[in-house]
């Protein structure tokens, strides 16, 4: 008993394998599945089975020409009988979608439809075979004027729905065209699809997407070459049943890539002004020669092509339009930026290190890229007020008298007035913000709008951090670079009262071999390899405890020597002359 139970799921994954390879059009296959569990059935005595059986081995043999279409109805009706004796409803299920297919493939539509929505109905109640998805692709075939010859597994409506989506969901064209391409293939049952642009600059076909071809071979030849220069030339769709045999086909295509080609369906792509911009290729037909239902299957998807890249084409103008409003705003910024240098020589390039700084400390407390990048534009705005302070006030050599110091704190309300003015888009407002708060204090003593805590923007509190840190590593007026245990001294003691603290424990979780590039960046020196592979394994906060320490170990002693050595850099071989 259970040896037969055994046999019978065997055969009915024999009958199962047979149904998809006769969606395959592999029917010598399927057939040899088909007769082992036939015999298995028979055996069993499994009526169900032989049943299905005589529908399926009617339709194989009507398929491979063994058996004529009244034959093949003789043989179902046989099945029909069989599946009615057994009261089964998967064996009637899948006799009704065989008389369906017979019906379709003679073109007998008002019948298979029939038998199709018997089976559709059947297979409500018990769908053993999961053959409802091929019962519906049938019946939308019949109602949409297709050929029976297209598949079920891949339905050309499925593949023209794809494509829709597609063509809303992508913008990059090289993308689109393979999808594209790739549903072309599967919907029309050949072997490869190409895509061609024409170059009308070199009056050239050039392969856009190429199916079957690594990406490295480009296929190219002159425009009134081949059957697609024909296409492209006269604005028809071809459809070729020997490639060889037509004197238009041009044959270095297939020597090039070692290809064969038999059947050839090609036709224009055109914009939406009515102007052929390539030309879609699909070659051999995987089952005989391509039909009239592929020709316009094709028109379809073509047309669908030259909407996709009309889009795309747009949405790539629209991308090249955005750099170069882009890539004006950035040097906009660096204009005013490099304004501000130009009034006082010994900050110059203050703003740039500003933003290499806030660049690395934003990087590490893992904001994300488009921050980042507001951010660094905040930075290298962040003094733009200083064009309203007197050259008397910001180049004094000495101490500032309370009037100046209060003078050159308007520097950051100008920022804000300046930047306030300039148009931006929503996200880039925040800019403003960012740039006028780089003198605001964690604890509300800052200016000029006395904001603390979490009130100051996390790009502000940022600068103010990178600010302090560049002015006090820096050559000024009135001092040299301010020693490095002196720096870091006033960085931990600000934590937390001028500064976020967990912004300066992050600032000073930061490589010294990147802070040091920072420091380079002024006079364009370079760091020893060797050096920088040792510093690159501490960090700011080694720098402040080796300072801070009594008793350094030589390593250590040799790292904080190191550090100065390019800390102090220019300033201090200057001092050595």
């Amino acid at each position: 008993m259970v040896e037969g139970r055994v046999k019978t799921e065997e055969a009915e994954k024999l009958i199962k394998s047979a149904l998809d390879l006769i969606d395959e059009k592999n029917y010598s296959t399927a057939q040899e599945h088909v007769d082992k569990a036939y015999k298995i059935f028979k055996e069993e005595h499994f009526t169900e089975g032989i049943s299905i059986c005589l529908s399926l081995i009617s339709f194989l043999d009507y398929s491979e020409g063994k058996y004529n279409y009244e034959k093949a109805l003789a043989m179902l009706q046989d099945g029909a009988f069989m599946a009615t004796r057994a009261s089964s409803v998967t064996a009637q299920l899948i006799n009704e979608l065989i008389f369906g297919n017979i019906h379709f493939a003679e073109s007998n539509k008002d019948v298979a439809i029939i038998h199709y929505n018997n089976a559709l109905k059947l297979s409500v109640e018990e769908d053993k075979y999961n053959l409802s998805d091929t019962i519906n692709t049938r019946i939308r075939q019949l109602q949409n004027g297709m050929d029976y010859s297209l598949p079920t597994k891949s339905d050309p409506l499925v593949s023209l729905v794809k494509i829709s989506r597609s063509i809303t969901a992508l913008t990059d064209i090289d993308e689109l065209l393979r999808v594209i391409a790739e549903e072309t293939k599967n919907a029309i049952q050949a072997d490869r699809c190409t895509v061609f642009l024409w170059d009308k600059d070199t009056d050239e076909l050039w392969s856009k997407v190429a199916l079957g071809l690594n990406s490295s071979q480009e296929i190219r030849f002159p425009a009134d070459k081949g059957l697609a220069g024909y296409v492209v030339k006269s604005g028809e769709t071809l459809n070729i049943v020997d490639a060889y045999q037509d004197p238009r086909f041009n044959p270095e295509v297939d020597t090039k890539t070692g290809y064969r080609t038999k059947t050839i369906l090609c036709m224009p792509i055109m914009n939406n002004n009515k102007e052929i911009i390539g030309a879609f290729q699909v070659l051999n037909k995987i089952d005989g020669v391509f039909t009239k239902n592929d020709e316009d299957l094709l028109i379809a998807i073509g047309g669908s092509a030259s909407i996709a890249l009309e889009n795309a084409q747009l949405f790539d103008q629209q991308l090249q339009l955005y750099r170069e409003q882009k890539l004006l705003f950035e040097s906009f910024i660096d204009t005013l930026a490099t304004s501000i240098d130009a009034r006082d020589k010994i900050t110059a390039g203050h703003s740039t290190r500003v933003r290499m700084y806030s660049s690395l400390l934003a990087e590490a407390v893992g904001m994300n890229a488009k921050d980042r990048s507001l951010v660094e534009k905040a930075a290298i705005l962040h003094d733009i007020g200083k064009i309203g302070i007197r050259d008397s006030v910001l180049q004094k050599e000495g101490k500032l008298t309370d009037e100046e110091y209060k003078h050159i704190q308007e520097h950051v309300r100008i920022t804000h007035n300046i930047l306030n003015k300039i148009y931006m888009s929503p996200d880039f407002r925040i800019i403003t913000e960012m740039a006028c708060s780089h003198h605001e204090k964690w604890d509300g003593t800052g200016y000029y709008r006395h904001l603390k805590g979490e009130e100051i923007t996390l790009g502000g509190r940022i600068l103010a951090v990178a600010d302090v840190f560049d002015a006090i590593t820096s050559k000024r007026h009135y001092r040299d670079k301010m020693p490095i245990a002196n720096v870091l001294d006033i960085l931990m003691k600000g934590a937390g009262s001028h500064f976020d603290k967990n912004l300066v424990d992050t600032f000073m979780s930061i490589s010294c071999s990147k802070i040091i590039r920072v420091f380079l960046s002024e006079y364009n020196g370079q760091m020893n390899p060797n050096d920088e592979e040792l510093l690159k394994q501490y960090d700011l906060m080694s720098i402040y405890r080796f300072v801070n320490s009594e008793n350094l170990s030589a390593e250590s002693q040799k790292v904080v020597d190191l550090f100065n050595h390019y800390y102090l850099g220019k300033s201090q071989e200057e001092k050595e002359q």
